[in-house]
């Protein structure tokens, strides 16, 4: 479905990044959004719809459609497209409806 840019792939020659994605590990490419990482290792969906549960992927890659949404550290609701994977990062698929907090 994606694939890298050859632009992308001369500047991603720096040391691998290491997440654990639902309790695995990933090797990721350093400057990668979560979003890009997720597809690159084989992911496809990050989170589930709050109707009838049906998975969801990113989308529009650029932070407009909100499909991408997972759990970074602990926190809820993050645009997997809009931030960059870093080293040590924790990443959960997001279950059902967003939690807001007030």
């Amino acid at each position: 479905m994606f694939k890298r840019l050859d632009e992308a792939q001369r500047q991603a020659q720096g040391a691998p990044v290491r997440v654990t994605v639902n309790g695995t590990e990933l090797l990721c490419r350093q400057g990668d959004s979560v979003a890009a990482a997720l597809f690159a290792g084989g992911v496809q969906a990050c989170r589930d719809t709050a109707v009838n549960e049906v998975p969801r992927g990113p989308y529009c890659m650029m932070g407009v459609c909100y499909d991408c949404l997972v759990t970074i550290d602990g926190q809820a609701n993050q645009q997997g497209c809009m931030m960059a994977v870093r080293e040590g990062m924790k990443i959960e698929r997001q279950l059902g409806a967003r939690k807001v907090q007030a």
